[in-house]
């Protein structure tokens, strides 16, 4: 029997779990997505916004979200002051956290992007500038965007996980999700997800 896999992509506000159930009462996916039997592969911290897949295979849920198959993601990252090329070097190059020494980021500045508005705002200070960079990494460690661009000078202001892999989040609002169709596993030899239907 061909099996086939349940593939969302959802675009994560800030403020929201990357789970279905917290017993404080904060927003979670389940007030997005009543999709049953899907989960997602990887988290998405609480204050960050973006792509998170979610998928009922458990495999797939492995392959994603275990940082030894080295996925890229790609992150948007407005931060606090103006990046110096000697900073981007050495995220470039991989800096030193309490957990140990990163893996070498891409890494470039970047003009403002076209992005939703984030609610709340973020704090802005009149007297202090900011950039936005591009950062891709291949590793997931808790919070290592924000504790890396914080160890070069440059605090994290705003977070957004532009993509995973070859998904993205392009025209998706905040809250809102789309299904992937996938292939038939036994008939392709592994499974490729494509097919964007339309967002939910």
């Amino acid at each position: 029997m061909n099996v086939v896999s349940q593939v969302l992509l959802f675009n994560k506000p800030y403020g929201v779990l990357t789970q279905f159930t917290d017993r404080e009462g904060r927003p979670t996916l389940a007030e997005f997505i009543d999709v049953p039997g899907v989960y997602a592969a990887g988290r998405l911290d609480f204050d960050s916004e973006g792509l998170v897949v979610l998928t009922d295979d458990g495999a797939l849920q492995h392959r994603l979200s275990d940082p030894r198959h080295k996925l890229p993601k790609r992150y948007l990252v407005q931060v606090e002051g103006i990046a110096t090329e000697a900073a981007l070097d050495r995220l470039r190059a991989g800096v030193v956290l309490r957990d140990g020494p990163t893996a070498p980021a891409e890494v470039r500045l970047v003009d403002p992007p076209a992005l939703w508005e984030r609610t709340p705002p973020i704090r802005t200070r009149l007297t202090i500038p900011t950039c936005w960079l591009e950062l891709v990494l291949r590793e997931g460690r808790n919070r290592q965007v924000r504790r890396m661009t914080a160890a070069v000078g440059l605090p994290t202001l705003r977070l957004v996980r532009w993509a995973i892999g070859p998904w993205t989040v392009e025209g998706l609002a905040p809250g809102q999700w789309r299904a992937l169709a996938a292939e038939p596993a036994r008939s392709r030899g592994r499974r490729q997800l494509f097919r964007p239907r339309r967002p939910c």
